[in-house]
């Protein structure tokens, strides 16, 4: 089937042949990624702009390098030296960028619905908008190249991930990771836990979860842990006793990769070595850390090129 999305804001509208026809595309540019060829030319006269209300380094590179690497007219919005700075509204902004001619808008911002807030704006807006993370909501590229990270490892297109245990660790509450990814594991039949402290534990009753409260009964559940850094910048004082104690229950260490060589270690970045992960984790052969970055690229030029033939084929 055709993919029939104008925007990628929520991983929650994907469904399971949305997510493998992404898979399916980002194999293919993986393959091409790993070639001696730099260039491909699907995004041949799509004008893309990288619009980073929030600091980022992995995503915003990955979004530029996928875009050029397809051959689109990349240009990267700095808010901290635009207009933003004086008092212009968001809608205000993307219009102005839009009266350019601009096809995909690729758009991290500190407000959890400004993409939702963007998208409703029919007739105004008309970019397809690309959630490159959004306040506390979600970062739907980055579950998905998680996921897909997995189901080269574990899952087929027939069972897709069914079968497969895949723990999230840490501070749940504040993961805009957590919750893209939570949906699409779930979307291709895994089962999906999360392990943390209490007090960095969103309400979770709607999301059909299991809950650990400590590290070693997560590694001995799963196949996969996917351990999420503690965000300071988000966090109010008081939510854990101390780093210490945090690194006793939920820390990530040498001696359990050691008892279960099968588990495998994922990271969204970036990572402080020695508290949610040891360093030893962090660089072992269980860790795919730097694999989820490699297919974050892939992923990122399936999502685009995906967008701009929809985009095509409505018009």
């Amino acid at each position: 089937m055709p993919f029939s999305h104008y925007h990628i804001i929520s991983a929650r509208d994907l469904s399971a042949d949305d997510i493998l026809a992404i898979f399916d595309r980002s194999h293919e540019y993986l393959s091409f990624l790993r070639s001696s060829d730099r260039k491909r030319h699907d995004l041949n006269g799509v004008s893309v702009v990288l619009a980073f209300f929030e600091n980022s380094t992995r995503t915003r590179v990955s979004f530029e390098l996928a875009a050029k690497r397809l051959s689109a007219e990349v240009t990267v919005f700095q808010a901290a030296s635009s207009s933003v700075a004086k008092g212009e509204t968001l809608l205000d902004t993307v219009l102005n960028i839009e009266t350019m001619k601009v096809d995909i808008l690729v758009m991290r911002h500190h407000h959890s619905g400004a993409h939702e807030f963007l998208a409703l704006r029919k007739g105004r807006v008309q970019s397809s908008l690309v959630n490159a993370g959004a306040g506390q909501h979600e970062h739907p590229t980055q579950g998905l190249l998680d996921a897909f990270t997995l189901f080269q490892k574990f899952g087929s297109p027939t069972s897709m991930l069914r079968g497969m245990r895949y723990c999230l660790v840490g501070d749940i509450l504040h993961s805009r990771v957590a919750r893209s990814s939570i949906p699409i594991f779930q979307t291709l039949g895994a089962e999906v836990a999360v392990c943390g402290p209490g007090t960095l534990m969103p309400n979770l009753e709607a999301f059909g979860v299991r809950i650990f409260s400590h590290i070693d009964e997560a590694v001995e559940w799963a196949d996969a842990l996917n351990v999420l850094r503690i965000q300071h910048e988000r966090m109010q004082v008081g939510l854990i006793p101390s780093l210490r104690e945090y690194v006793q229950y939920f820390g990530v260490k040498h001696y359990h990769i050691q008892r279960k060589p099968s588990l495998a270690i994922l990271h969204p970045g970036p990572i402080n070595r020695g508290i949610e992960l040891e360093a030893e984790v962090a660089d072992a052969a269980q860790s795919l850390i730097l694999s989820q970055v490699e297919r974050g690229v892939a992923v990122r030029m399936a999502v685009l090129a995906l967008l701009a033939e929809a985009r095509k084929s409505s018009m």
